[in-house]
């Protein structure tokens, strides 16, 4: 298990520096408060990245499409599974809200991730 702190807000993430323990081909689960480091966690070979933050948009167009994404990514990956350059990862809607007290059109959700070995 991997850990960054928020790349979004305060920029303090530093994959590289995390990922110096662990050892070549292991596989590392990431945990990011945000989306944004999709790209860069892809080229360290992680294994599975999840994120949530952007609460899927929050404000949602019918069919669950953000308006206001508040988060430096592609739409794509603002809520549930998605795929970066053969990393899977998972962008969790949460419960919650920011800045606004409102969801539209965008339901809440809790989720379990179960991992299995192959």
């Amino acid at each position: 298990m991997v850990g960054v702190d928020d790349p979004h807000w305060y920029e303090l993430d530093d994959l590289k520096k995390s990922m110096e323990p662990v050892p070549p081909h292991a596989l590392a689960i990431l945990l990011v408060h945000s989306p944004e480091i999709i790209e860069e966690a892809a080229g360290y070979g992680i294994g599975y990245y999840l994120c949530g933050h952007s609460h899927g948009g929050q404000i949602c167009l019918p069919g669950g499409i953000p308006i206001l994404k508040n988060s430096r990514c592609a739409r794509t990956f603002l809520g549930g599974p998605w795929q970066c350059k053969g990393m899977p990862g998972y962008t969790s809607r949460g419960t919650g809200c920011s800045l606004l007290p409102v969801r539209f059109n965008c339901r809440p959700e809790v989720v379990v991730h179960r991992l299995e070995r192959k």
